[in-house]
């Protein structure tokens, strides 16, 4: 799993590790410049560091520009797929993230967004909200299935015998969902078919 899950930089941050990177790395190998100056430089890049900091937890209004700020993921049990490009993440990372959290479904979510710290904050939709031991166990029993993935259609998966291409194109011609326009396909473990569409299409009415 990628480790952006759980480090999420701002630019700020980012260039302050690189120049200290390279700070430290000069001192490390350049014998001709006076390690005084070496010092200079880091109590320079710290202090601004700090003071950045500072400024951040004392002035609402740049703190959103110096820390950044959450970003919703998934609203209302959709994945926001701007969000996702925005920050680099794959429906493949996200699943990693809920996994962690014993979330195995997307269908589960009502609300998933990313902290600033880099932590991932999850509501589930209120169904899934008081589980029983009968239900989790029928959860690992019976394991969604991915149908399609990126827009692929996944073939080992719909040659299982469970589900197939028919009963998959049956259920979106139900929606009147072309099957060009679904991103991601996985059926539940309730048997019950769960879409993400991409970005700019939606279901005929």
């Amino acid at each position: 799993m990628e480790s952006r899950l759980f480090h999420k930089k701002t630019y700020h941050l980012y260039i302050a590790s690189i120049t200290m990177g390279t700070i430290a790395g000069n001192l490390a190998f350049n014998i001709r410049i006076k390690f005084i100056y070496f010092v200079v430089a880091i109590v320079i890049m710290g202090a601004i560091v700090t003071l950045l900091n500072i400024i951040a937890m004392k002035n609402r209004k740049y703190r959103k520009w110096i820390i950044g700020e959450p970003e919703v993921l998934i609203e209302n049990g959709k994945i926001i797929e701007k969000n996702m490009k925005k920050i680099g993440y794959s429906i493949d990372s996200l699943k990693g993230a809920l996994r962690e959290k014993d979330i195995f479904h997307l269908e589960e979510v009502q609300k998933a967004q990313l902290e600033i710290n880099g932590s991932l904050s999850v509501l589930k939709k209120q169904e899934y909200r008081t589980l029983t031991k009968q239900d989790l166990k029928a959860l690992h029993d019976h394991s969604p299935i991915e149908l399609i993935l990126e827009g692929k259609w996944l073939e080992d998966n719909l040659s299982m015998g469970r589900y197939s291409k028919d009963w998959l194109l049956a259920e979106l011609e139900k929606r009147r969902v072309q099957a060009g326009s679904v991103r991601y396909a996985v059926a539940g473990s309730n048997g019950t078919l769960y879409i993400e569409l991409f970005a700019g299409s939606q279901s005929e009415n």
